[in-house]
């Protein structure tokens, strides 16, 4: 199988199922043959065509009115983002879409492309005078919440950052290696100069991976840890922790030294947690399997917590491409529900004086600054000491929220 063949399969994968997109691309990556270029060229296919879905279906709509079936759709998708947004060879582009399909759709495929090639600055010009949510491809309720919150030139900035192909960023572990060391290792790796212990990446050292020298995450992830500040020696819970890039961050702080509590609630995210905590290094991390609806611990338990709670990822979406298309209206409420339930669980395990920080993916105020609100209100002896944004179009990071909150004697 080839690098297009496997992206339209995992696009048929990814219509047909529930699964998200990075777990498919990932699965069907691992089980193939193909070259590092071929696994990249297959990553931009499949990635390039989720981002662009709505424009791409809107020319479509203007190639051909009448109906199609999904496979015929899929084919067309991957064949137009090659001739429009990767500027393919016209007879490439439409010669390896063809042969990907039956017998009986290729003529149809072929018709459909080769009117796009003759018509490539007719569509574009149609494009540029579409909806905004038809340009960059995003639900109408989502630019409708976006604009009212950041405003109309934040919202364009937010579609076009999240339609770009996320940065690779790492954090260097210095339980294992020093950054002056890794960058002197791997020349092709730029340290961030107003960010410790971070890089940009050009390609995945996978052996340093493998070896727990780095972490593949995004810079913005260091602020909840960072506002935790824990300290060698402290009892630390880490109370969403899968699949580990902040538990790894927390231990290193913490120089190794004190008791470090992981969990979360599904077993095969927990096992990926063991898995790269002890790539790692984080010798005092204990993990555990445990759904916050359930008690477990004592009160006053932990001098400091974390809870990266689970959220709708709206300040993530340029790496989890296929979030935009799974989320309605309706989930940043529950999402709310379930991050309140959770903090109230976890309040009254913090001791006299610890430290909890409250921390999100996402850029939506139901989900960061009005659940703060709502813990302060009901636990008095709560204080808010800090807090933080990073909003990807204006900070060019990945979005995050997170404040830090102090119980008081």
């Amino acid at each position: 199988m080839n690098a297009r063949a496997l992206a339209l399969a995992a696009l048929g994968e990814w219509r047909r199922g529930r699964r998200f997109a990075d777990a498919i691309l990932q699965e069907r990556l691992e089980n193939s043959r193909l070259s590092g270029a071929d696994r990249a060229f297959t990553t931009e296919l499949f990635y390039g065509v989720l981002r662009n879905l709505t424009l791409l279906d809107f020319w479509i709509g203007l190639l051909r009115a009448d109906a199609l079936e999904d496979a015929s759709r899929d084919l067309l998708r991957l064949g137009l983002y090659q001739i429009f947004m990767l500027r393919t060879p016209g007879h490439a582009a439409v010669f390896e879409t063809v042969a990907l399909a039956s017998a009986r759709r290729r003529s149809l495929i072929n018709g459909v492309l080769r009117s796009a090639q003759r018509r490539v600055a007719e569509l574009e010009t149609a494009a540029q005078a579409a909806p905004l949510a038809t340009r960059r491809s995003h639900p109408q309720f989502l630019l409708e919440r976006w604009e009212q919150a950041f405003g109309t030139e934040a919202t364009e900035t937010f579609c076009e950052w999240n339609n770009q192909p996320a940065t690779v960023y790492a954090r260097i572990n210095p339980l294992k290696i020093s950054r002056e060391q890794f960058v002197h290792d791997y020349p092709s790796s730029e340290a961030l100069p107003e960010i410790e212990s971070f890089v940009r990446l050009a390609h995945i050292p996978l052996d340093a991976v493998a070896r727990g020298e780095c972490y593949i995450q995004d810079p913005s992830t260091r602020i909840a840890c960072e506002l935790l500040d824990p300290q060698p020696g402290d009892a630390v819970l880490d109370a969403c922790a899968a699949p580990g890039g902040k538990s790894g961050l927390l231990g290193a702080l913490m120089e190794n030294r004190g008791r470090l509590i992981a969990c979360d609630r599904d077993p095969r995210r927990v096992k990926a947690l063991e898995e790269n905590l002890e790539r790692l290094g984080v010798t005092i991390a204990r993990t555990l399997c445990h759904d916050w609806s359930s008690g477990q611990f004592s009160p006053a338990t932990f001098d400091r917590i974390l809870l990266d709670a689970p959220c709708t990822n709206t300040g993530v979406m340029q790496r989890r491409v296929d979030v935009r298309w799974r989320l309605q209206p309706g989930n940043f409420e529950r999402m709310q529900k379930e991050q309140v339930r959770i903090l109230r669980s976890l309040v009254p395990l913090l001791k006299p004086g610890g430290v909890l920080v409250y921390s999100t993916c996402s850029i939506e105020q139901e989900e960061n600054e009005q659940v703060v609100a709502q813990a302060l209100e009901e636990f008095p002896f709560l204080q808010l000491s800090a807090q933080t944004v990073v909003l990807p179009f204006r900070d060019g990071f990945d979005g995050a929220f997170a404040a830090r909150l102090i119980r008081v004697s």
